[in-house]
């Protein structure tokens, strides 16, 4: 069956609004509860935790209203602790983003494009079902993600330029800043 093209546009418009919510929504909702646990000490699992009431009864008001900047920094001279699925998944995120890179300079088709938002948009979702981290540094990622998950959007609708590739770039270079990835190298410059 053959969908006109304006309605597999509105389906896929639809899919990536839902998408973008939920993995929003997904993100603000993997901390556990506040600790005084620091920066530098290793996260502590909650796989085993209850989802938070406000993710119970769908708040999504609740966690929109959370601060992903300033607020979410480690302290001064410090960064927060990774686990294996953050470091994998941002390691994913930064290949679909030099992938995207060679897009804005007309070197990838229409397919390769989505593909690249694809690699985003999974890496996002493996990272938010294994979630491990600390409530701060959970908050710190959000707005790092929320980058990503914008500009795999702009992929995914056609509209990928580079307004929407150097942010993404810029949370790439603020990944290593906030978090303490052993497997991260910043690339040489050219």
């Amino acid at each position: 069956m053959l969908i006109p093209k304006t309605a597999s546009r509105v389906l896929c418009t639809c899919f990536t609004s839902a998408m973008a919510g939920v993995a929003l929504l997904a993100v603000t909702a993997c901390s556990p509860q506040p600790t005084t646990q620091s920066p530098a000490q290793p996260a502590p699992s909650h796989a085993d935790q209850a989802p938070s009431a406000a993710h119970a009864d769908g708040g999504h008001d609740a966690h929109a209203a959370q601060p992903t900047h300033a607020a979410a920094l480690p302290p001064d001279g410090q960064r927060w602790a990774t686990d294996a699925p953050l470091r994998a998944g941002m390691a994913r995120i930064r290949q679909a983003v030099e992938a995207l890179e060679h897009g804005v300079h007309g070197h990838l088709d229409a397919a390769q494009q989505q593909a690249a938002a694809a690699q985003v948009d999974a890496a996002v979702a493996d990272m938010i079902a294994n979630c491990n981290l600390v409530p701060e540094a959970d908050a710190s990622l959000h707005g790092l993600l929320a980058t990503f998950i914008a500009g795999a959007t702009a992929a995914r609708d056609g509209r990928f330029t580079q307004a929407e590739l150097v942010p993404m770039q810029e949370a790439l270079v603020q990944y290593p800043q906030r978090f303490d990835d052993p497997t991260w190298t910043q690339p040489t410059p050219e």
